[in-house]
């Protein structure tokens, strides 16, 4: 049996799309080889690369004026990447302060220049998305940095700021998961291993304009521009990792595309709070209008009864759902990947193990 695997990351891919790499693992189509046996510069990854930003560009709605990036690194990367390539001489940039990844973006960007946090939930325990209304952006700012999703607090945005500058997203936890204009958006970057395919991989979206502000001083495979005239392939691209993203689009194109996983991924989450809120046993930490309906979070009456929670659901083929180290609780997970059935043997799961323990 499967198991229903809610970790945050790596994070649970498509059953389809595992049977699909294991068919073709050693030989694809018909090369007597694997893909990550076979050169990127040959017809079968050109095919590849082409095929995953062709469909990601279909999905997403993505302009001729954007480029789409696959660079290696990780979402962490892109921390550094961004301030050394977007921030204007002299000039500072505005981040909002939703969580650990967002502070950890806004720490590597002061060796670049100036950071000025223009929003914060640090003091309620980043237990809420600061309301948007309240920002004061400035339009001098290089850019404004947001996460858009939190997977340690189980915040996210459900709007997003209107602002002059360029608006930068980490959507490492949510990107693909519901529709949204790309065109808001001057750099949407993503950590694949959570919604999108495996790690080693990470997505850029970047409107092709915002490339030209880069230094002459940054190094070649940390410029932007690289990958845009190189179409990602400046050097050996992560051949593997870009195929199951690339088999992760078509399964999501089978799906219905973004408004039939959001659909799918709101039952999902509504289910998982409606548990939670229905009795005095569990308990969430989030702003009810903040709620990430990629994370769950919640609480039990006490540590030893979350420790028994977790070792049993394992026991039941429920994995991964060990809250954060820096938070303690319970986390789950529930991606695009993670079909309705396994959230209905969580809330199954769940209701019993209150009978018992309540």
């Amino acid at each position: 049996m499967r198991t229903y695997n809610f970790s945050a990351g790596p994070a649970m891919l498509p059953t389809e799309v595992m049977e699909r790499a294991k068919e073709e693992f050693t030989d694809y189509k018909g090369t007597g080889c694997g893909l990550m046996e076979l050169s990127h510069r040959g017809p079968e990854f050109s095919e590849v690369i082409a095929s995953v930003e062709s469909d990601m560009r279909e999905l997403m709605g993505i302009g001729d004026d954007y480029a789409v990036c696959f660079v290696q690194g990780g979402a962490s990367m892109q921390f550094a990447m961004i301030p050394m390539n977007l921030m204007l001489p002299g000039g500072f940039a505005e981040y909002a302060d939703t969580g650990s990844w967002s502070a950890k973006a806004a720490k590597e960007a002061k060796t670049f220049g100036e950071v000025r946090t223009i929003a914060s939930s640090k003091d309620t325990n980043y237990d809420r998305i600061p309301v948007i209304r309240h920002w004061k952006p400035d339009a001098a700012a290089s850019y404004l940095h947001i996460t858009s999703n939190n997977t340690i607090a189980g915040t996210q945005y459900h709007s997003f700021p209107e602002v002059e500058a360029p608006l930068i997203a980490d959507m490492s936890s949510d990107i693909m998961s519901r529709k949204l204009n790309v065109d808001d958006f001057g750099l949407i970057y993503a950590g694949a291993q959570k919604n999108l395919g495996p790690s080693g991989v990470a997505v850029v979206i970047i409107r092709k304009d915002l490339a030209e502000r880069t230094p002459d001083s940054v190094p070649t495979m940390l410029r932007y521009a690289t990958y845009i005239e190189k179409q990602s392939m400046f050097n050996t691209p992560p051949t593997f990792a870009i195929y199951i993203l690339g088999l992760v689009m078509k399964w999501l194109k089978n799906k219905g595309g973004l408004k039939a996983i959001e659909e799918i991924n709101d039952a999902k989450s509504e289910a998982l709070y409606e548990v939670i809120d229905g009795a005095d046993f569990y308990r969430s930490p989030v702003d009810p209008a903040s709620r990430s309906r990629m994370n769950v979070v919640f609480r039990l009456p006490n540590e030893e009864l979350e420790a028994k929670f977790v070792a049993e659901a394992k026991k039941e083929g429920m994995s991964g759902l060990k809250g954060h180290r820096s938070v303690g609780g319970i986390r789950a997970s529930i991606y695009n990947a993670m079909p309705m059935k396994g959230v209905e043997t969580l809330i199954d799961f769940m209701n019993e193990f209150q009978r018992v323990n309540g």
